[in-house]
């Protein structure tokens, strides 16, 4: 094989991995919202509806559904977050109101972010809340505790299968990098 054949041969290898890699990246961008429209086709992920609008119904008094309140927090939240209440009884229709305790143990002003999620997944698209801390950023100065308000009702239409849902918040700490280093000190 000549030199000549060798470089050409190099050209078209070169070529064929930038192509690769443009295509690898494109797709690296793409991976979210793509996740995102497959979740919502799907019903997976069980990512909450945001913000619903509680209209005057009769509740349907028929049923109860369980609804199990948990919190986690991540690695790096060192405050105390927790449900008031772990579990509620509820009628599908009509709103009800929980609240979340939390407290920051440090000597610097946070911010936290919850973040929910449902289980079974498939319930998230009946479960509405009317008012959340985790719709919000939580800032707290150093020893501040709180009482957040979560209000919400469940769709008259969901599923019969459906007597339990468990809504868990992830607590992320969003702290600018300027604060979070103070508090790590």
């Amino acid at each position: 094989m000549s030199q000549e054949q060798v470089k050409n041969e190099n050209k078209i290898m070169t070529k064929k991995l930038v192509v690769v890699v443009v295509i690898m990246v494109a797709f690296g961008f793409a991976m979210v919202p793509l996740y995102d429209v497959f979740c919502q086709i799907t019903g997976l992920n069980g990512k909450s509806n945001g913000l619903a609008v509680y209209e005057e119904q009769e509740a349907d008094m028929s049923r109860e559904i369980t609804v199990q309140f948990m919190t986690i927090n991540k690695t790096d939240m060192p405050w105390d977050f927790r449900p008031v209440k772990t579990e509620v009884r509820v009628h599908p229709g009509k709103e009800y109101e929980v609240y979340f305790e939390v407290k920051n143990h440090t000597g610097n002003k946070m911010v936290g972010q919850a973040i929910p999620s449902f289980s079974p997944n498939l319930t998230a698209q009946y479960f509405n809340k009317t008012e959340c801390f985790c719709f919000n950023q939580q800032t707290l100065a150093a020893g501040q505790s709180e009482e957040m308000p979560m209000r919400f009702f469940i769709d008259k239409d969901i599923p019969a299968r459906y007597d339990t849902i468990t809504l868990a918040y992830t607590l992320h700490n969003v702290t600018p990098d300027d604060e979070s280093l103070a508090a790590a000190e």
